[in-house]
């Protein structure tokens, strides 16, 4: 039988089959994933009961339920590749991440690389300068000891993995690993594992990335690191997600200030503003980082209660009612529908299922 909370497990062959073959279906993410192995106790006894949560959420038809044969060849192809998927607690798994109740239950890891690590991350159209501070930021780091965490990205993103191949650095993949973005970061890919780095995704081989994957990326590069250190952002930029993303996780955030006259400097000092450490140099990072690597970090509990097995047609329609298109707190929703919290998280499960329901950050719920 599975491991009834997805964390800290060591996984036999079969289950890593039936892992792979649920976060692959339709409407299952990370957190559904979580959810639906505490409600039914394994992947396997989860996939069997898929058509009938989706159609009690209102699903026309069920969602596609990723195959054994499918599941399988994804394995083998991702061996071949030399990418292990590993479950939150196997050895090669970010132990960081692993704390995050939205970590992936499968990440593609090529490669392992188990120091603390740093995540450096800030604009695709850097400056001169931008790109020199990042470079020198994340050489001294590595020399302190760290591993540089970025996504690959033009700009900052590529300074600071150029800067730390000596010393280790993991590229994270908002596509498959044998889907590079961007393309011509293939080469730098390739220098970065064989000087030792590593690469994570959780998507499967052939994903080619699309916009609304990058965020997810972001969640990971603030999610395996001590501390997120945006170089440069523009307002509304990717890094800038990163920065929340790493605020929401506990992480530290730190921003490198810039000229108010440029708008790549624009992001990173509004974040100075908002309470982000101001970075100038590596000893900055290194001290705020230092009295929190020996414990873990202070999150909030997932909440593991098991869920109801059958909301009432009175339950159910209460809890719809409540529901639209602006994001409401599951703990609001909770307190208004009167009913206990297992039977709205399996009443929400069942809208995730049948694609009627999106999760924001924060605990935030709403009807698509």
């Amino acid at each position: 039988m599975d491991s009834k909370t997805p964390s800290n497990v060591n996984l036999t062959d079969a289950q890593r089959v039936d892992w792979l073959r649920l976060i692959r279906s339709d409407n299952v993410g990370p957190r559904t994933f979580r959810s639906l192995v505490n409600h039914f106790g394994g992947a396997r006894r989860a996939l069997e009961r898929l058509p009938d949560l989706a159609r009690r959420g209102g699903a026309a038809r069920p969602g596609r339920i990723c195959s054994e044969e499918d599941a399988r060849a994804e394995l083998a192809a991702s061996e071949r590749l030399g990418v292990h998927l590993l479950a939150p607690g196997e050895d090669g798994y970010p132990p960081r991440l692993s704390e995050l109740d939205d970590a992936p239950p499968l990440l593609g890891v090529r490669d392992v690389l188990m120091r603390p690590l740093i995540a450096v991350v800030g604009s695709r159209n850097a400056s001169g300068a931008g790109l020199k501070f990042a470079g020198s930021l994340a050489r001294d780091l590595g020399e302190a000891g760290f591993v540089i965490a970025s996504g690959l990205a033009r700009g900052i993103d590529a300074a600071a993995h150029r800067a730390s191949l000596a010393s280790g650095t993991v590229a994270v993949l908002a596509g498959g690993h044998d889907r590079v973005y961007p393309p011509e970061h293939g080469e730098l890919l390739e220098a970065l594992l064989a000087a030792g780095g590593a690469a994570i995704s959780e998507m499967p081989l052939g994903h080619a990335p699309r916009a609304r994957d990058f965020p997810r990326r972001n969640r990971l590069i603030s999610g395996v690191a001590l501390g997120v250190v945006v170089v440069e952002a523009a307002h509304r930029s990717g890094s800038l997600i990163t920065a929340r993303i790493a605020a929401e996780q506990g992480r530290e955030v730190f921003a490198v200030p810039g000229s108010p006259l440029d708008p790549r400097a624009a992001g990173t000092n509004d974040l100075i503003k908002q309470g982000a450490t101001l970075t100038t140099e590596a000893a900055d990072v290194i001290n705020a980082v230092e009295p929190i690597m020996g414990r873990p970090l202070s999150l909030r509990e997932p909440d593991d209660e098991p869920l109801a097995s059958e909301p009432d047609a009175g339950d159910r329609a209460r809890i719809i009612d409540l529901l639209g298109p602006t994001p409401v707190l599951l703990d609001d929703l909770i307190r208004m529908a009167g009913t206990s919290p297992a039977i709205v998280r399996t009443v929400l499960l069942e809208l995730e299922l049948a694609g009627r329901l999106e999760r924001h950050g924060g605990g935030l719920v709403s009807m698509i």
